[in-house]
């Protein structure tokens, strides 16, 4: 019977697909210190782990039996792929059932900072409505409006084709031009600078990378329209935060919705103090169908490596060709 970590409890769907093996869950409300998943982790031939919690060579360390890293998330960049695969630890992660999820809180969040939802909703609830009013709550229209898009892959298209039934002008800009979304969604391929300048809302779906890190800085902002709102549900290093509490201070833009944050999960302070900003707790993929596919996802990835196949989502095939050789 294998060991397996969580470091957190996942959807049931996913834990009964491993009630075979010994699990041993982590059940505290606040993430494991890097400690607490250390000691976890020892003796374990599998971890599952989430995107707050950094596994490098000390988590490694912990354990000479382990064979996997499920990372519960798209993203990875909290993991150590590079001394995983020297070590011929498999790493996995969850890719495309998230993308649709995601895709909708993003335009959940683009609706509600353009019409200003939750400043209406706090409004109501305080009883200062005293009856419509020609200049009340005045928002911004999202139909026929230029929507440009930072990255576009899964999400990014997924965000482009929601955004035909608006009519908008969308605008992209990415490493590759994609001309699949452009035949699918009538989008443009365009330089960053063209985009930021042209766009009413600029959507990030970006991995997090040193050529991403504080892509959209204090020049970035300068360039978007004072009318124009930024929304991120991709990476919060992505944006320099200091400089968008600046930029929305001070009115180069209009607002922004943020579901992810540079320093997760602290808040830079200014932020929590700004009516032109909505915040949400990272939730892009937090739905009841989507977690429950991410769950069984996961486990499916740790129960191949435990039989000694190849995870369906593997990350770092090399690892799987190490492990292999040292069989």
């Amino acid at each position: 019977m294998a060991k397996i970590f969580l470091t957190r409890r996942l959807l049931d769907e996913g834990i009964e697909l491993l009630k075979e093996h010994e699990l041993e869950i982590y059940e505290g409300d606040a993430p494991p210190s890097k400690e607490e998943i250390i000691e976890g982790v020892k003796g374990k031939d599998a971890l599952i782990c989430l995107l707050t919690d950094k596994i490098d060579r000390e988590v490694m360390d912990a354990s000479s039996r382990l064979k996997i890293i499920a990372n519960y998330a798209v993203g990875y960049d909290n993991i150590d792929v590079e001394e995983a695969t020297r070590r011929g630890i498999l790493v996995t992660n969850t890719p495309g059932v998230l993308t649709e999820t995601v895709a909708d809180l993003t335009w959940a969040l683009l609706m509600a900072i353009a019409r200003r939802i939750v400043e209406g909703d706090k409004f109501m609830r305080e009883g200062k409505f005293k009856g419509w009013a020609p200049k009340l709550l005045l928002g911004t229209d999202v139909y026929g409006k230029t929507l440009g898009i930072i990255g576009a892959g899964r999400i990014g298209r997924a965000v482009a084709r929601r955004a035909r039934g608006f009519n908008m002008k969308i605008l992209y800009y990415s490493r590759k031009r994609k001309e699949e979304m452009e035949k699918e969604c009538n989008a443009k391929f365009v330089d960053l600078h063209t985009l930021l300048k042209e766009s009413d809302y600029v959507s990030l779906h970006l991995p997090l990378t040193d050529e991403t890190y504080h892509l959209i800085g204090e020049k970035e902002l300068k360039m978007m329209k004072p009318t124009a709102y930024l929304i991120n549900t991709a990476r919060g290093k992505c944006v320099d935060e200091k400089a968008l509490v600046k930029a929305l201070e001070e009115g180069w833009i209009r607002g922004a919705a943020l579901d992810v944050f540079e320093n997760e999960p602290q808040l830079t302070p200014e932020l929590k103090k700004l009516d032109n900003v909505i915040l949400t707790p990272h939730i892009g993929s937090a739905s009841y169908e989507t977690r429950s596919r991410m769950a069984v996802m996961v486990a499916e990835n740790v129960i191949a490596a435990l039989d000694g196949k190849m995870p369906p989502n593997c990350i770092n095939p090399e690892a799987w060709k190490k492990s292999e050789r040292n069989k």
